[in-house]
């Protein structure tokens, strides 16, 4: 297995070649227009498996974005592992703030920028590549299957069906995927636990058209000024969230395992200069770390209304949207946390509006064991690359349909992510270190050879 080092170095031109070739497809999943980028962005995803050493590739629809399947048996009997990624990619907007084009990679000081780089493709090729190091070698010790989707950026709308429809097909001993972060390669964690998604847009319509802020200023309910209001009494003082009954599935976390993240390295100054914020903000009573890891949150992730291009144009408008992110904690429940809003925010609308609520995506929470064979075959393969031991580590993001798989397929996952909070995921510069991403192919192949061993 120590071979990994050398083959990374005589073959990582061709891997960043590769990785690069992907990335400059536009698979953005949440545009119509980039329909046909997504097919092509399978099909490269195919071809790069077969490349690898897969018996089999195949791209398979769905109701949505097609999947890609392939596999690799090498014995019937042995363990059996189904690696999860996703190849669709966020918008690249705002693009004024790209320092290069989002879809051309560039490689500065030691990062790949671009759409992708981190989020998902460059962490979905570490296990292409790893995979690829494994059937060259001959020395893959166990059963590997693959599930490659297009729709994790809109909240895998179809993947769950396409799960319950090839529940045979993906038959597998645990789920691995690369799709988190790290808190550093200095000080390793692996993910246990994710935030669940409930992604709403509200409108707040008004009068039957825009009208003159003059004639009718002060004498109209404003949509945008009440949508800002209603939006304002969604937290209290404190940054709780106002939304009656949205804490009662809420599970505190025991003082004991808050001291355990407590011990996780966190330095809030390098943290606050790095965002070049002079302050954190968040529900009183818990540190940044447990804010983001063990509590839910509420955002608001866009707003729109009246005439935003350049100039005056003095109309008060008709109509006024948002979008709203709550991040739920395990035990929170997506639909009915949905409906809560939806009650509370219809409630709290003054006369003279009519509001509207409609859910975009979302799903549930997840918490991954740390007693498990595979979850000890991860720890023990990132201490062998990396030289430390992972911290155990709860991630504020979201992955839905992680919760899903075990529900589905009856699998634990395991988050092997090699990605970095200042990866700036979702934003513009996106980026992922060199190191990282080859680091992480030389973790993976140790990962399948504890946990073959293990599971013997």
């Amino acid at each position: 297995m120590e071979k990994v080092k050398s083959y990374i170095e005589q073959n990582k031109d061709r891997f960043l070649d590769e990785l690069f070739g992907l990335i400059r497809i536009p698979s953005i999943s949440a545009n119509e227009k980039n329909r046909n980028d997504m097919l092509k962005a399978a099909e490269y995803v195919k071809y790069s498996l077969l490349k690898a050493g897969a018996d089999r590739a195949d791209i398979m629809t769905t109701s949505g974005h097609p999947v890609v399947y392939a596999e690799k048996e090498v014995k019937e009997g042995l363990p059996t592992v189904l690696v999860y990624g996703h190849y669709d990619v966020q918008p690249e907007e705002p693009l004024d703030l790209w320092k290069s084009p989002p879809f051309e990679p560039e490689i500065r000081d030691g990062k790949i920028f671009a759409r992708g780089a981190d989020d998902d493709k460059g962490q979905l090729f570490m296990h292409v590549k790893a995979f690829e190091f494994m059937t060259a070698k001959e020395m893959l010790p166990c059963n590997v299957k693959f599930m490659i989707e297009g729709e994790e950026e809109i909240g895998s709308p179809s993947l769950k069906n396409f799960c319950a429809e090839n529940r045979e097909l993906l038959e597998s001993d645990v789920i691995l995927l690369s799709d988190t972060t790290m808190i550093s390669l200095d000080t390793p964690s692996i993910t246990t636990g994710l935030r669940g998604l409930s992604y709403l847009q509200v409108e707040v319509s008004g009068p039957n058209r825009d009208l003159h802020s003059g004639l009718y200023g002060g004498a109209v309910a404003n949509p945008a000024n009440v949508l800002a209001e209603m939006i304002a009494k969604l937290r209290d003082e404190n940054n709780r969230i106002t939304i009656p009954g949205f804490y009662d599935d809420v599970l505190d976390v025991s003082d004991d395992e808050r001291k355990e993240m407590a011990k996780a390295p966190f330095d809030l100054k390098a943290y606050q200069d790095a965002l070049e914020i002079e302050t954190v903000s968040g529900e009183a009573g818990y540190s940044t770390i447990e804010r983001t890891g063990i509590r839910p949150s509420l955002d608001v992730c866009g707003m729109w209304s009246g005439y935003t291009g350049e100039g005056a144009k003095t109309v008060l408008p008709s109509k006024a949207y948002a979008k709203v992110s709550m991040r739920l904690v395990p035990n929170q429940d997506s639909h009915k946390v949905d409906q809560l809003f939806e009650d509370y925010f219809k409630q709290m609308a003054p006369p003279g509006v009519k509001v509207e609520v409609k859910s975009l995506h979302g799903g549930q929470g997840y918490v991954s064991p740390i007693d498990t064979a595979a979850y000890q075959a991860a720890s023990k393969a990132v201490e062998k690359v990396l030289g430390k031991k992972p911290v155990p580590f709860r991630s504020g993001g979201s992955i839905p349909i992680v919760s899903d798989f075990e529900e589905v397929l009856g699998v634990k996952s395991i988050l092997l992510g090699f990605g970095l909070e200042s990866d700036a995921i979702h934003s513009p510069n996106e980026n992922y270190p060199l190191e990282n991403f080859f680091k992480g192919i030389e973790t993976i192949p140790y990962f399948y050879r504890y946990f073959a061993e293990m599971s013997k």
